[in-house]
């Protein structure tokens, strides 16, 4: 993948386990987006060796929009989605990078807020944030209160100001975030990367973005021992060197 002229580029990083149900609405809705400053976009799908037709649409998919700088890297195994998203680092080209999940919950027409703040304010990272917008629901109490609390232990930890540390939405500038060293598989790619940054003295700005939760029976996989694992991670880097 070799840039097109000089523009700058949005790199889409796709996570995406047995999500055969949704990618393709999520990816065209990525493409219906037009970036801000005439910014492109590269999109990588990462199949984390998905046991449904996950390779299959994608693979169909490509093929039918060949104009399109989109990519699909297949996992030899599950790794989970922080080793993914690691590979996806490993192979993007452009000037800035956002996870994306696969499944509805984000609206990618939230990438030119983010951009717009992110370039305007000179940072190396912006979150979007899910709590910040009065009108999102929310789909399990459970996963709001865990939420919030993993939000509360990392500003007490890393002295930060943050309302959704576990936002999807994670805007960064490649070379800044290819400049830490991660070690993450599953779900603590979050915890991992906040708490990296905020160890650079780095302040981090959250702005609203839009949420659509799904159910667990729509496929949703994050548990609570998730976020037992997100605080314990906090912790962990809070405490190493």
């Amino acid at each position: 993948m070799s840039h097109q002229s000089s523009l700058q580029t949005l790199s889409i990083i796709i996570p995406a386990y047995n999500e055969a149900a949704t990618i393709c609405i999520i990816l065209d809705k990525i493409l219906k987006v037009n970036l801000i400053r005439n910014i492109q976009k590269e999109i990588l799908i990462v199949n984390d060796c998905s046991t449904d037709k996950t390779k299959d649409v994608v693979t169909a998919y490509i093929a039918k929009h060949a104009t399109e700088r989109i990519v699909l890297i297949n996992q030899s195994s599950n790794q989970g989605k922080g080793a993914a998203i690691r590979k996806g680092l490993e192979e993007i080209t452009g000037d800035y990078v956002i996870i994306q999940d696969a499944d509805l919950e984000y609206n990618p027409q939230d990438y030119n807020p983010l951009l717009e703040h992110l370039i305007n304010e000179n940072l190396q990272v912006v979150y979007g944030s899910r709590f910040l917008k009065k009108a999102n629901k929310h789909s399990y109490h459970r996963f709001y209160i865990g939420g919030r609390l993993v939000s509360l232990v990392t500003n007490i930890l890393y002295i930060q100001h943050l309302t959704d540390e576990p936002t999807c939405y994670k805007l960064f500038r490649t070379d800044f975030i290819k400049s830490i060293p991660l070690q993450c598989t599953g779900f603590e790619f979050c915890p991992e990367i906040t708490a990296k940054v905020a160890k650079r003295g780095i302040k981090i700005d959250e702005i609203p973005i839009e949420y659509y939760p799904r159910s667990i029976e729509e496929g949703k996989k994050i548990k609570w021992t998730d976020g037992i694992e997100a605080i314990w991670t906090l912790f962990k880097y809070r405490f190493k060197n």
